[in-house]
């Protein structure tokens, strides 16, 4: 009953003094907003990359990518072969817990062209029909590579949507959605028929600023997208850019006609630019790498002159930016609470001052220390708890702006866990700050109390 009694005169002190009660509480509204604004902000970001990471291949994805031999095997340099076919060929006989294997040769520095329009794709790679399970592709009109074309080492390519807005015009330019299927284009020169492109990928984020784009045609000025490129969306960095602007020839077809000329001897240089693989699941993830590097060690003559780079090193660097990015973001809004606490405390302080003649009579009428302490205490976790509640209110409109100002951006995720923190948070740093004026009061002698003033 006292608690309630408490928190009555808590709420009445609050409401007899609107604005200065006001002006104590806005500290703990702007903590608690940042607070809960900040988090959604690293969500939205952990979203997007994550997303990113996803579309890329999964988790199970593993590239094997070139080192430089080991120190103790410096004597053996010459025997590396590097990544080649061979390597494929063994692992997918020897190496049951390897589902999927997909070799890449890439065209570097490959440019496109037609009809007088040149675009540089994120790459341009002979491949096997695999990385299509590999990176997650799907082939929306035409077809996708064949055997026959790898046997036959054909000109055919199939290309991303990137490539087709760059060379034929997007959907938004021509008003209409163009399928190149059986059109040529160049590639460094070299004549190529498009046989299949790739449906269009893109993030929650992009498909979200294409329909602002369409309620507001100023936001299809390009300088205008540019400007909301933000973080992770940035062009070059972007996985959903990247797999939009991809070109896909045969592998075979790669090797003989960009790669002819580079190998010792007049024979085409045989090495991969890139060699995926993944696992069948991730229980037996460590047991696939160990089969891959022993398969890999008899192919390579011994020579440890490779490496797997897995998606969970990914994930591990995504976790530790969100790490870093919460722990700052925390102790930026836990210093505003700290300010709303140091505002409670001094206007707690100024309050008792001003009841000092009250205090004394209550304590002149039987109103014990332990009372007094618990009414100072309840008023200050009064005005914790509004400010926090206001706060929490005022952060949904926080995050609401900033994702109408930046709509191209990572959206901002509200969850329930930093809600209930910041609100605890508040509450407390409420109770801290009450505790020093509330001993004070509970101290007073009754006598020099009701002599004040």
């Amino acid at each position: 009953m006292a608690v309630y009694s408490a928190l009555l005169i808590g709420l009445k002190e609050v409401w007899t003094h609107k604005f200065r009660s006001f002006l104590t509480m806005l500290g703990i509204v702007l903590g608690v907003s940042s607070l809960i604004a900040m988090a959604a902000l690293v969500r939205g970001m952990e979203n997007g990359m994550k997303e990113g990471m996803i579309a890329m291949g999964g988790l199970n994805k593993v590239l094997i990518r070139e080192q430089e031999v080991p120190a103790e095997q410096e004597h053996m340099r010459d025997l590396a072969p590097g990544r080649t076919l061979r390597d494929v060929l063994a692992l997918r006989s020897s190496a049951p817990l390897i589902t999927v294997i997909s070799p890449e040769m890439g065209v570097f520095g490959a440019v496109v062209s037609r009809n007088g329009k040149n675009h540089y794709p994120s790459e341009v790679v002979g491949v096997w029909p695999a990385v299509l399970d590999m990176n997650l592709y799907e082939v929306r009109h035409g077809r996708f590579l064949t055997d026959l074309d790898e046997q036959y080492a054909q000109s055919v390519c199939v290309i991303g949507t990137g490539i087709r807005d760059e060379l034929f015009g997007s959907p938004q330019e021509t008003g209409r959605e163009i399928i190149p299927i059986g059109e040529r284009i160049l590639i460094n020169s070299q004549l190529f028929t498009i046989v299949g492109m790739f449906q269009h990928y893109e993030s929650e984020q992009a498909a979200r600023q294409r329909e602002l784009a369409k309620k507001d045609p100023a936001q299809l000025d390009p300088k205008i997208a540019a400007q909301r490129q933000r973080g992770y969306r940035s062009k070059n960095w972007d996985a959903f850019w990247r797999k939009n602007n991809v070109v896909y020839m045969p592998l075979n077809t790669a090797w003989l006609k960009f790669r002819a000329a580079s190998g010792k001897t007049g024979i085409p240089e045989p090495k991969l630019s890139d060699c995926d693989i993944k696992v069948v699941d991730l229980e037996h993830f460590e047991a696939a790498l160990q089969q891959a590097r022993n398969v890999l060690m008899l192919t390579h003559n011994g020579v440890e002159d490779f490496a797997f780079e897995t998606q969970e090193n990914r994930l591990e660097d995504i976790n530790l930016r969100i790490r870093n990015a919460r722990i700052s973001g925390g102790i930026i809004a836990g210093l505003s609470l700290l300010v709303g606490g140091i505002g409670i405390m001094n206007i707690m302080l100024a309050s008792i001052t001003e009841r000092i003649r009250e205090i004394g009579t209550c304590k002149a009428i039987g109103a014990s220390p332990a009372v007094i302490f618990l009414q100072v205490l309840v008023e200050g976790s009064v005005l914790a708890g509004l400010g926090g509640t206001a706060g929490i209110g005022c952060s949904f409109a926080l995050v609401s702006i900033i994702d109408q100002v930046s709509p191209g951006s990572n959206a901002p995720v509200i969850t329930l866990l930093p809600v209930v923190a910041s609100l605890v948070f508040s509450l407390s740093v409420g109770v801290i700050a009450s505790l020093i004026p509330a001993v004070k009061a509970a101290r007073l002698a009754p006598i020099q109390a009701l002599r004040y003033g």
